[in-house]
């Protein structure tokens, strides 16, 4: 399948989504995710079974190209239901977190382009419901369509995928505190990067669910800067934000706050599992000062150090 993102112009808070279905117990399911993590999308393949499978909806793995080996996760399984019979079923093979992962689900329909302002993000009952694996809701055609989370999905069955934090060098920047404002609509990501970056007392954090979010504290902050003749680094020193998010992503965030003549000063570091060298070059272009694939937080830690040392 042909990634057709790379039409998106950036900064412009668009998406493009692939929506596919997935037959559970008496009902269809209609789920998206972003064409940006898709490699292709196939027939289904016929795999070998891995040992120590961590879960049942993990069916094994196969060889993909030049040889790689793909886990398959059946997606009805891993929602609670039965296996996925039919057929004309379909594998979609992605790619996040520097990792090839495919999914067996039932069929695919078609993509579309939207506005990261129609996804609406999942109220408590459904994150609660859905082991928080859904990351915003969308309507297409009266359809209600859920975005996946599937880095926490992939986490989840392979542990080893997870967000992990090792030993990080010591930049000696004396006894400050440093306040970052972490952007991620992930609650797990939020939870766990408040945890590690904050464990050495080194960083606080400021967190917001999605850009527009931290967009109207940011537009705050510029108003205090106007009041008080301070600038924004005596606010806050540092901004980390995902790329996809409800409302606004992390693209549109960076590129509002590097046109703003005030909070341009602000070094972002974009954190995401869908870096790649076309993604690196749309952060760049909106004016990130540096980007980072998931899940290695250390790389994070110790750029940001490095980012607020040469901000002074």
């Amino acid at each position: 399948m042909a990634q057709t993102n790379i039409l998106l112009e950036t900064g412009t808070n668009e998406l493009e989504i692939v929506e596919f279905f997935v037959n559970l117990d008496g009902y269809e399911g209609h789920y998206g995710l972003n064409v940006a993590k898709v490699v292709e999308i196939g027939r289904r393949q016929s795999v070998t079974a891995m040992p120590d499978m961590p879960h049942p909806a993990v069916l094994g793995a196969f060889s993909h190209r030049n040889g790689r080996i793909v886990p398959l996760i059946d997606m009805a399984r891993y929602l609670g239901s039965g296996p996925i019979t039919n057929e004309d079923a379909k594998v979609i093979v992605t790619e996040f977190n520097t990792v090839c992962t495919a999914f067996l689900v039932s069929g695919v329909n078609r993509i579309y382009r939207l506005s990261w302002t129609d996804v609406k993000a999942p109220g408590n009952f459904l994150q609660n419901i859905s082991k928080s694996s859904v990351t915003g809701v969308v309507r297409l055609e009266e359809r209600v369509v859920f975005l996946l989370d599937l880095e926490a999905i992939v986490a989840e069955l392979h542990p080893a995928m997870a967000i992990r934090f090792d030993d990080r060098r010591d930049f000696s920047l004396g006894d400050k505190t440093y306040n970052i404002l972490h952007v991620d609509d992930s609650s797990s990501i939020r939870s766990l990067v408040l945890d590690l970056l904050t464990r050495e007392g080194r960083f606080t954090l400021e967190q917001r669910v999605n850009g527009q979010e931290a967009w109207d504290y940011l537009r705050e902050l510029r108003v205090k800067c106007e009041e008080t003749g301070q600038p924004v680094t005596a606010y806050i020193q540092g901004i980390i934000t995902d790329i996809e998010m409800p409302s606004m992503d992390g693209l549109a965030l960076c590129k509002h706050v590097k046109e703003d003549s005030i909070l341009k000063e602000l070094p972002v570091a974009i954190f995401s599992s869908m870096i790649n060298d076309s993604l690196s070059r749309k952060c760049a272009s909106v004016g990130a000062n540096a980007q980072f694939t998931k899940p290695d937080l250390k790389v994070l830690s110790n750029k940001l150090y490095e980012l607020i040392s040469e901000n002074g």
